[in-house]
């Protein structure tokens, strides 16, 4: 399968637009589900109001959050697809772009010391564009993610040692959610990325945090932390939006990798309640979009 790049710059320009207006499903099913178990009366409010704020973003046809964020684009390329890899992410970059010049969006991305703003999305090294690799014969998956800063701002990373044990990474990822308090925009999903390097660890925990609610590590050692983890951080009584109640957290999520017999390393990265993501899927029969 060859890849129309022309297609694609079309399709990440109308990925960016639609993550930031449609809520993925299993985001509204989870706030739906800490109604439910909610006990305190002013987060059962705090709740309310963002199942309207959700409600009136579809109907009006317009932004669920006024930061659009940082873009990350993960495109996940099968084995028997043709791209010019190079052409490829300058058809991404130019999506992007296009995005925020013709709809038009809030550019949120500035030059890290000059402040400047060019009003594109785009910037040195921006948008984040992820590859990898499938065996999936003829596919492409494109995902898209803005993610905002009150909950990118909420990124820690330990090097720990193996000598802290499972004990020190439960206990950083629990100091890191107190410490983000209401910043991140709770209801979260906390990513967690556990061993690899320093920036695997990192990127794990990003991965993690922008998982879809529902779903559970690969691997069983990480899949019980995910429980022990989802359970205690919703004991904090921190609440949807900081004010106070029980949900916390939609859910904790883990990633891990092998690492080094000398080291740990723990890292945390945050996704706010409005949890945003869109995503492409190239087949030869098409273009079809999901979350």
């Amino acid at each position: 399968m060859d890849l129309n790049l022309n297609e694609v710059e079309e399709v990440c320009k109308n990925l960016y637009i639609r993550a930031l207006k449609l809520l993925p499903d299993d985001i509204k099913e989870g706030i739906g589900q800490l109604q439910k178990k909610e006990t305190d009366s002013r987060a059962k409010i705090v709740l309310g109001t963002m199942v309207t704020n959700i409600a009136v973003a579809e109907r009006d046809d317009n932004l669920l959050c006024q930061d659009t964020g940082l873009p990350i684009y993960n495109v996940l390329i099968g084995s028997g697809v043709k791209v010019d890899g190079a052409a490829l992410k300058e058809a991404i970059r130019k999506g992007c772009e296009r995005a925020t010049r013709e709809y038009p969006l809030r550019s949120s991305v500035v030059h890290p010391i000059t402040r400047k703003n060019n009003h594109t999305s785009c910037g040195i090294e921006m948008p984040a564009i992820h590859i990898d690799f499938s065996s999936a014969a003829e596919r492409v998956e494109i995902e898209m993610i803005p993610k905002g800063s009150g909950s990118e701002n909420n990124s820690f990373l330990k090097m720990a040692i193996p000598a802290e044990g499972i004990l020190g990474v439960k206990a950083f990822v629990i100091e890191s959610v107190v410490a983000a308090g209401g910043k991140t925009c709770p209801p979260t999903i906390v990513g967690v990325g556990v061993g690899g390097t320093s920036d695997l660890c990192v990127a794990l925990a990003k991965r993690a945090a922008t998982r879809p609610l529902g779903s559970s590590c690969n691997d069983s050692e990480g899949a019980k932390l995910e429980r022990e983890l989802s359970a205690a951080v919703n004991q904090l009584g921190i609440g949807p939006q900081g004010l106070g109640g029980d949900g916390t957290a939609f859910a904790v999520h883990v990633e891990i990798a092998a690492t080094h017999i000398t080291m740990n390393p723990v890292a945390v990265n945050m996704q706010c309640h409005s949890a945003r993501r869109a995503r492409a899927i190239f087949t030869p029969n098409g273009v079809e979009y999901a979350f």
